[in-house]
């Protein structure tokens, strides 16, 4: 393969595949014609060699077609010029944008021309680098010529490889075939041992002429070569007699090693080979002295020593640095392991949460002036804190502890979590007593019926349907809206949830009529919640308000019961209620594994699609969806984190609300009803200032007063119709390990990936819910949030093209056979499978 070939073809060309945006910086004007020949039917080929300005224009406006139908897929931006590194240089560039949006060219030293000429011609290394020493820009002719005719024929033939790479590569990781073509020839053990001294510098110790041994000898050569190389401060002593490459194989050597890593194909034979030379040189205990193990992660022993540097980094707030870490050993192959997965998306989770954190607490200020003020700056700001909270915290539910690595890091992003909200409840609690709540201006829950339900129930022959939804936390009312808002007209608003912000009154404040009905009586030492005088103690009361008022235009059925049911509404309902109690059950009844549970929420919000997806086919035109109260995830409390009640008669409501009489401290905050939004037997309603509860060991709470109990989400949709059958389709696969069927941990990871069918997919984005399923239909894994997986949801979203690696969390009680689906997540159907069966090491 000639130079031009291998720079074409293993190099721009998977490249523009992969990103779909590819932008080339050419000062020299080397590639110039390789980058024209890439423009086809596909790919836009967009040349700023003449006229700059027509160059961005043409760019900009293929950037915009890209993926949509009968638009090309691809964009090359080709430039004659530098390729800027600095901050400086990145503003002043007008084509960085193009960078960002995909993949740039050259992008690190590999991708120097004299690197790429090693690579293309391994096996005359020598030879090239003198040309390069005469002349630093030698043409491709000149490359090409040297070595003169082609070596190794018995090799060639039996591999089907033109150049000394693709022969080693194929020695490393042969196919089937290949393996059959050596044991039917006797000529090729001669050539190997010559082309693995010359290219490589390996001088074969086996006497076997059979492929196992040499492949043996090249994998331990090469692993620890690479591990060599990449060492800054030099091998151990014990190590220093184990062969390895010289210097000048070094970017053959790296590039042998990413190929082996980076291809699905050799991913898995890598993990185990580099695991075996681990442990035969018994590396972990050998460099256990050593500090700073490089940038490449060749043995699994060295992403352990990575992953706890990116650990420290967090912890010392060295946030650039923690972030390089991640993102350069993030994606690593021994991601493939799921354990590894968890815990670098556990400091992941950790990081983003930090940094956003920091941000936020610079926003504070300028937000803090009124209630109004602050309540805006959490919809817009805050609550995505919140978010990052949550799905921080599921991480550590996921991770199981092996050692302390990992400790500390958690309990930094935990403080620093507390810190921004105590900050922003100080402020909160100072607002609410000077201005009281609701909010002016702001939709009271107690109006919600009355402003967004019934008007649209007056028009005869309309269908709503009313979703109550215990806890849905204002910024998982975000999450929920962006997944409906793909395929319906969605709109979401903030809206005041009534104080104390427990069940009975928040559900009873979404019936008609709440927000001059709704009374809070004394009963015994506890309250009861009453409606226009009718008290209503359970679900059953509630409901007979809406029975009473529609009749037979009325039904009501909690959310799983409508999803699972095939039945169809009787013609007359006007107006459905669909309850949903799932995500406060399971985090209020299981208060020791709350961080376990919360990976629960994204079936709840699973179940609301799949309803409101059903309500279409049921004639309905519009949803609503309500909840009661948020919620506050309470895991970054320390020991001694709780409030004292201030003097005074008082009733405590669910840990967090005071209700009777008595005045405020330093400790607390006291409002009058009126000015709380209290009607009923009780003078006063109070709270802690802080996020404390009134009692300690509570991981989550809500009933009291803060953003994220009382601002809550509600959604509407307007249901849209179909018109015409959708046309984008999709094939996803997915695969375990090449087509192994056993699986031996608990955390097993699948590679999914989409590919369009047609023209129409190639804009379309795909999202798949994995789920693995026992005999007996039961859910016994699914995919672990973090990464790819939408914390919320569960779901992964891809691009046809795209594949990636999902890590499924097995149910731990479960053994035995099981099918690992990839579904649609709002109809259910069934895009892929594969039967498994687990094989766990007792």
């Amino acid at each position: 393969m000639s130079v031009a070939a291998f720079i074409l073809n293993e190099v721009l060309h998977p490249r523009l595949q992969k990103a779909s945006v590819l932008t080339v910086y050419d000062p020299d004007r080397r590639y110039h014609d390789l980058c024209q020949s890439l423009a086809d039917g596909d790919t836009i080929w967009v040349d700023a060699s003449d006229s700059s300005i027509l160059a961005r224009e043409s760019a900009m406006l293929a950037l915009a077609g890209l993926g949509k139908p009968e638009q090309p897929k691809r964009l090359l931006v080709y430039i004659p010029a530098k390729r800027p590194v600095t901050d400086e240089e990145k503003q002043k560039d007008p084509y960085a944008v193009y960078s960002a949006c995909g993949a740039v060219f050259p992008d690190g030293d590999g991708d120097g021309y004299e690197s790429l000429c090693l690579k293309a011609k391994p096996d005359n290394a020598t030879e090239i680098r003198r040309l390069f020493a005469e002349n630093p820009s030698p043409p491709f002719a000149l490359i090409d010529n040297v070595g003169g005719g082609l070596s190794w024929p018995t090799l060639r033939t039996c591999l089907q490889a033109e150049s000394a790479r693709e022969i080693l590569l194929a020695l490393l990781v042969p196919t089937q075939k290949q393996t059959d073509a050596l044991k039917a020839s006797e000529g090729w053990a001669p050539e190997a041992k010559a082309l693995l001294a010359k290219a490589l510098g390996l001088k074969l110790m086996t006497k076997g002429k059979t492929l196992s041994p040499v492949a043996d000898e090249l994998w331990r050569f090469l692993l620890f070569s690479e591990f060599a190389f990449d060492l800054p401060s030099g091998l151990p002593p014990t190590l220093s007699n184990v062969p390895k490459a010289p210097a000048e194989a070094r970017i053959l050597v790296e590039d042998l090693c990413d190929t082996l890593r980076g291809n699905i194909a050799s991913r898995n034979e890598y993990i185990v080979r580099a695991e075996g030379v681990e442990s035969e040189l018994d590396l972990p205990k050998v460099c256990s002295g050593l500090n700073d193990l490089g940038k490449r992660d060749t043995f699994p022993f060295e992403e352990r020593t990575f992953l706890a540097e990116a650990a420290k980094a967090l912890c010392a707030e060295e946030m650039d640095r923690a972030k390089q870490i991640v993102g350069r050993h993030g994606a690593s192959v021994w991601i493939g392991k799921g354990e590894n997965q968890t815990h670098w998306g556990l400091i992941d989770a950790g990081l983003r949460l930090a940094e956003a954190c920091d941000d936020a607490e610079r926003q504070v200020a300028e937000n803090a002036r009124s209630l109004e003020a602050l309540v805006g700056h959490y919809t817009t700001a805050l609550q995505d804190v919140d978010r990052l909270q949550r799905e921080f915290e599921q991480a550590v539910g996921d991770y199981i502890p092996d050692d302390n690595t990992l400790t500390g890091a958690v309990e930094h992003a935990r403080r620093r979590y507390a810190k921004l909200a105590e900050k922003v409840q100080t402020l909160f609690a100072k607002h609410l007593e000077a201005t009281g709540w609701p909010v002016q201006g702001r939709l009271s829950n107690g109006d919600l019926f009355d402003k967004l339900v019934e008007p649209a129930l007056r028009e005869s022959g309309r269908r709503v349907a009313y979703i109550m939804v215990d806890a849905l936390r204002y910024e998982l009312g975000v999450t929920l809206h962006r997944q409906l808002a793909d395929i319906e007209q969605a709109e979401i608003r903030a809206a005041c949830a009534l104080l104390p912000t427990v069940t009975p009154v928040g559900m009873a404040s979404l019936l008609p009529g709440a927000a001059a009905g709704l009374r809070l009586m004394k009963e015994g030492e506890g309250f009861a919640v009453a409606l226009d005088d009718a008290k209503l103690a359970s679900v059953t009361n509630r409901m007979d308000v809406l029975r009473a008022r529609y009749g037979d235009r009325f039904a009501e059925v909690q959310l799983d019961a409508f999803v699972r049911s095939k039945h169809k509404l009787a013609p007359t309902v006007e107006l459905l209620v669909l309850r949903s109690v799932d995500i406060d059950a399971h985090l209020e009844n299981t208060p020791s594994g709350t961080l376990n549970t919360l990976n629960l929420i994204h079936q709840s919000l699973r179940s609301i699609r799949v309803a409101v997806n059903k309500l279409k086919s049921e004639g309905f035109s519009d949803v609503v969806i309500a909840t009661d109260h948020g919620f506050v995830l309470n895991a970054h409390a320390e020991a001694g984190d709780v409030c004292a009640k201030p003097a005074g008669t008082w009733l405590v409501v669910h840990d967090r609300a005071l209700l009777g009489e008595g005045e405020g401290d330093n400790g607390n905050f006291v409002l009058s009803a009126e000015k709380a939004g209290l009607r009923g037997d009780f003078g006063k309603l109070g709270g802690p200032r802080s996020m404390s509860p009134y009692r300690r060991g509570l991981l989550y709470f809500h009933g009291g007063a803060s953003l994220q109990e009382a601002v809550v989400p509600v959604i509407t949709i307007k249901l849209k119709q179909a018109s015409q059958p959708q046309m984008a389709a999709a094939k996803v696969t997915l695969a375990y390990k090449n087509g192994a069927k056993r699986v031996t941990t608990r955390l097993p990871v699948v590679d999914l990936s989409v590919e369009g069918e047609n023209m129409f997919s190639l804009g379309e984005t795909f999202e798949i819910l994995l789920e693995a399923y026992g005999k007996k239909g039961e859910i016994i894994g699914e995919a672990k949030r973090g990464g790819y997986v939408d914390g919320a949801t569960g779901t992964v979203t891809l691009k046809p093209g795209e594949r990636v690696q999902v890590t499924i969390k097995m149910a731990m009680e479960f053994e035995g056979k099981f099918t690992l689906k990839a579904l649609n997540p709002v109809t259910l159907s069934q895009y892929a499978a594969i039967e498994l069966e687990t094989d766990y090491a007792v």
